[in-house]
């Protein structure tokens, strides 16, 4: 434990020196022939071309946690970090994920022809009655007149929860809503705990016809929903170890991640499939780098479930294996062509041992990198287990996220080279057998200025 502390500290004060000089974070520091190397050591091995052929490979369909596409990506992943000479390992976790079952609407008792999507958390149940447009499902647009009826609903403006709980209080038997201005489709929706009415979604298109037919005449519905709730399935979380030389081990552990899973229907060429190749493509470098310390390389599942994947590893840390990790690098979200800067986010918005060495990192590379406030990745299990942790991401988004359109073809292998080979550096800076003594030696890098960024994501 005190080996930990005084390590940290010395990588610390590394970066953080009062007797150092500043930089220009706008530009790239002047190193010295030695620093150079250092870097070079790892980023001239960094193959943009393995990563965007990994990224290929990975969104040739949806990894959602839980399917078949999410095993076949973990089994690709286990196998590469296997190649790579890894003590590999699947980390199976079971998530709930619900099951949408049976549903079906009637309109004047004809079968409703389009698709009909089940809201998350809907009850099972069958209820007919009077259709009532409610609009946008506000307060004021919900009268006393929805009673014992079905309210149709447009999506937008408000939550899901504030339309349905406005019918529900004013004692509405079901719910249909249709999708927002701009909006295709019809998988969307939930309810919550209490808001015991069968709900449901239709496209656009369907709900704009309801709402014309209404103008006519007066209608019956019926919106039926059977078998829906949720069910057990499993994920995986990829966990690769590289031991550290046996006699230069400072009993140290840095950790490297991305998450793979991706959204339902979106092939997530940049989410994730972008971190997990820079991910891939840092374990094969490394695999024949010395290090004095343990290198975990770690692909999460279920990021896009609530982070239940990253937060399944970091409670399976044991006591002491807690104490010994000081650092986690999270990718995600780093080859788009059309997403913003790079920019490293940690949970509190305060400065930690990852965000100076990525700065310092950026600086020798390409300039130092900002930093910011932001949870919503798998860097906040760590931190909230006390370890030092950053998102490594490129902010604002795209206008993909999310998306179908999340595909290849979107991807900058510069971005994916540049994030690699400053993650790649800091990683090694910290990893290096001469650590803990990076202070004395000809080859530690220049500290920096970087600043906090409130950019939003």
């Amino acid at each position: 434990m005190k080996k930990k502390a005084i390590t940290v500290a010395l990588a610390t004060g590394l970066v953080l020196s009062p007797m150092s000089f500043t930089v220009d974070a706008a530009k790239p520091v002047p190193n010295e022939q030695a620093d150079h190397a250092f870097d070079n050591k790892v980023i001239k091995k960094i193959s943009s071309e393995n990563m965007y052929n990994n990224i290929a490979l990975l969104s040739k369909q949806p990894r959602e946690a839980g399917t078949e596409g999410e095993y076949q990506a973990v089994q690709y992943i286990k196998s590469e970090f296997e190649r790579y000479g890894y003590e590999t390992k699947l980390q199976p976790f079971t998530i709930q994920e619900w099951d949408g079952g049976d549903s079906s609407i009637s309109i004047n008792d004809q079968v409703f022809s389009g698709d009909v999507h089940t809201f998350e958390g809907s009850i099972n149940d069958r209820v007919t009655g009077s259709l009532v447009y409610v609009g946008l499902g506000s307060k004021n647009e919900v009268g006393d007149d929805v009673a014992g009826k079905i309210a149709l609903i447009e999506r937008g403006s408000y939550s899901f929860y504030e339309k349905i709980q406005n019918v529900y209080d004013k004692g509405a038997i079901g719910v249909i809503m249709f999708n927002g201005e701009g909006r295709s489709g019809n998988s969307f929706g939930y309810t919550y705990e209490g808001q015991d009415i069968p709900a449901v979604g239709i496209t656009r298109e369907a709900g704009l016809q309801l709402v014309d037919q209404l103008k006519k005449e007066d209608v019956q519905a019926t919106v039926s929903v059977e078998n829906a709730g949720a069910v057990d399935k499993t994920s995986y979380n990829v966990v690769a170890k590289k031991e550290p030389h046996p006699n230069k081990d400072t009993g140290q552990i840095v950790t490297v991640g991305a998450h793979h899973d991706s959204v339902p229907n979106g092939p997530g060429a940049n989410d994730d499939a972008s971190g997990v190749a820079a991910t891939l493509e840092l374990a094969r470098i490394m695999a024949k780098t010395p290090t004095d310390t343990e290198l975990r390389f770690v692909t999460f599942g279920a990021e896009e479930k609530g982070l239940v994947g990253s937060y399944y590893y970091a409670d399976s840390l044991t006591d002491e294996e807690i104490e010994n990790s000081v650092a986690h690098f999270q990718m995600d979200m780093v080859g788009s062509r059309d997403a913003g800067e790079l920019i490293m986010f940690t949970p509190d918005g305060n400065k930690n041992l990852v965000t100076d060495l990525g700065a310092s990192a950026g600086a020798r590379i390409s300039g130092a990198v900002d930093y910011g406030e932001l949870g919503r990745s798998d860097h906040v299990p760590f931190f909230l287990k006390g370890i030092p942790a950053a998102l490594f991401i490129h902010a604002p988004l795209e206008p993909w996220y999310h998306s179908p359109e999340d595909t290849i073809d979107k991807i900058s292998k510069e971005k994916l080279q540049n994030v690699a080979e400053i993650v790649g550096a800091a990683v090694y800076q910290v990893a290096r057998p001469d650590t803990p003594a990076l202070e004395k030696a000809r080859v530690a890098p220049n500290p920096v200025d970087y600043d906090f960024d409130d950019r939003p994501l």
